[in-house]
């Protein structure tokens, strides 16, 4: 069966966060802008020209934005496990004592999944992932061969995976794509991640395709303290519900990071997950925590 390519009309949130963007990348400029920012910027181009994976990217802090790869490499040998855990209560389906009455949504479960990834060799990475939502297990790699530095104006990473419910027995879902990457003014980092995903449509017994462009970024307001945010535009085939979408506040401690979430989707946390798109009128807590072992 053929998809219907069709372009979603731009949703109202789409231009509030291209504000919000813009009214955070002011202050947070002019605030760097009092810190010696040309040692860092001398580390991070270092960085990208020795090709070191273990040396520090301030900009790139986690293997994922809130649910989109980004090109962070994972150094050989080396390992990373990421929790995912997405409360099932709705904060917008009531008043403010409503949501308070159940703890903003903490009261009514979650959908919690976890992940480990590898480097098998260098530049590439393998990963497992299991959420509870369906049972669903994805495997995939990833692939880091270009990193930005001056001679690459961006980084890019390949990634491919495959998953499936009731603990990879049905509906397997193949996906490839890439990650695109773009650090600014050591200040913040923009992505792009294009993926084509088949057997979107597996729950309705007819086989589909989706093609997505994920669009998210970071910004820096402290040496360790980031504002997060994605939206995953369906560019075509079997398309339902509103993009998903997400924004929080992410936090690097040592070899740690926590991201604290609102997303319109508790399921939305694989590649076919994400191209099914997130509910509307609806926005849950959540949290990721990972933890690098090198």
């Amino acid at each position: 069966m053929h998809d219907a390519f069709a372009v979603t009309p731009p949703r109202p949130y789409l231009l509030l966060c291209s504000i919000a963007l813009t009214l955070i990348l002011g202050p947070a400029r002019f605030a760097f802008a009092q810190q010696p920012r040309q040692a860092a910027s001398t580390t991070a181009v270092q960085s990208a020209e020795t090709d070191d994976d273990a040396a520090l990217r301030p900009l790139v802090p986690d293997f994922t934005l809130i649910n989109l790869p980004t090109t962070l490499p994972l150094p050989l040998h080396k390992g990373n496990f990421r929790l995912t855990h997405r409360f099932n209560g709705n904060l917008r389906g009531g008043t403010f004592a409503d949501e308070a009455s159940s703890l903003f949504g903490i009261d009514e479960g979650a959908t919690v999944g976890f992940e480990y990834r590898f480097a098998v060799m260098r530049h590439v990475e393998a990963a497992a992932y299991r959420t509870g939502f369906d049972r669903t297990i994805q495997l995939y790699g990833k692939y880091d061969p270009f990193h930005q530095g001056s001679s690459m104006p961006v980084g890019v990473s390949a990634v491919v995976s495959v998953e499936g419910t009731n603990n990879f027995r049905e509906h397997y879902a193949p996906a490839i794509g890439a990650s695109i990457s773009r650090e600014v003014a050591n200040i913040a980092a923009v992505y792009a991640v294009p993926m084509w995903v088949h057997n979107t449509a597996a729950a309705t017994g007819v086989t589909r395709d989706t093609g997505i462009i994920g669009i998210g970024g970071s910004v820096r307001v402290l040496p360790t303290l980031y504002i997060i945010g994605e939206v995953t535009p369906r560019i075509g085939g079997y398309v339902i519900g509103d993009a998903e979408y997400g924004f929080g506040i992410s936090a690097r401690v040592g070899g740690h990071v926590f991201d604290l979430t609102f997303t319109n989707t508790t399921q939305g946390t694989t590649f076919a997950q994400i191209a099914r798109g997130g509910f509307p009128s609806s926005l849950y807590l959540g949290f990721n925590l990972a933890r690098k072992f090198y």
